[in-house]
């Protein structure tokens, strides 16, 4: 009887560490995703915004490499390898339910900052090239012009709106361009929408993931707790 409960268990755990791979391959994907999106607006923030996509990759690979252990524990029946898996799991779960809240608490953060680093790059325009480069991305993709506006380019740039804050076809657009030609709203409320729905999910999934991993531990525990047995009775 305590056998094939213990074969019950060992299924199971093979089962969530096939789904535990699943998402590790699911993080890294998103992290890969995040990396790239904000790598064409690298000019805007430096590396400070680098570190989530990153910090996905990683803890994908991690979840990925520990599903490994999980699935060695569990065929191997190993109480070293099914322990470790199990500890481990539960330092991961600690990490992304602290990661999924600083998430949440930061969206409000992105507010101020975004507007900010919008409206310094727009003053430094004239010093990098690359600059002009990601405007015209960020314009284009967003379907905006200026930090706040379209004044922003005269006020704070002292030019007139470039060809990206066309909002008809590029063969349509005149030189310089007319007012109604031009992206009504500016960019930073739209980036700041982009960026704190891509915040939520992250965190949401960091969250859901890690209750999801509550139910690895129990039984990476409980197949632990059986092969443990069976060593004492032999």
């Amino acid at each position: 009887m305590v056998e094939g409960g213990m074969k019950c268990v060992k299924y199971l755990l093979f089962l969530f560490n096939l789904i535990f791979v699943i998402a590790g391959m699911g993080l890294i994907a998103a992290g890969a995703y995040v990396k790239i999106k904000l790598d064409q607006y690298y000019d805007f923030f430096g590396s400070d915004y680098m570190g989530p996509g990153i910090l996905l990759i990683i803890v994908g690979v991690f979840i990925f490499l520990l599903a490994f252990f999980g699935c060695c524990g569990a065929i191997r029946e190993n109480y070293c390898f099914t322990m470790t898996f199990a500890v481990s799991l539960g330092i991961i779960f600690v990490l992304e339910i602290a990661g999924g809240i600083a998430g949440f608490v930061l969206r409000d953060d992105i507010e101020k900052e975004i507007d900010d680093i919008l409206t310094k790059s727009l003053k430094n325009l004239h010093t990098s090239s690359g600059l002009n480069k990601t405007w015209d991305v960020l314009q284009e993709e967003f379907h905006c012009c200026g930090a706040n506006s379209s004044d922003d380019w005269e006020k704070i740039a002292n030019m007139k709106p470039p060809q990206s804050c066309c909002s008809k076809a590029k063969a349509d657009c005149h030189s310089p361009l007319l007012p109604d030609e031009i992206y009504p709203e500016g960019c930073v409320n739209k980036f700041e929408d982009w960026l704190k729905d891509k915040v939520a999910i992250i965190g949401g999934v960091g969250i859901g993931l890690a209750f999801v991993q509550v139910v690895g531990i129990l039984f990476a525990c409980c197949l632990a707790r059986a092969i443990k047995k069976e060593y004492e009775v032999v």
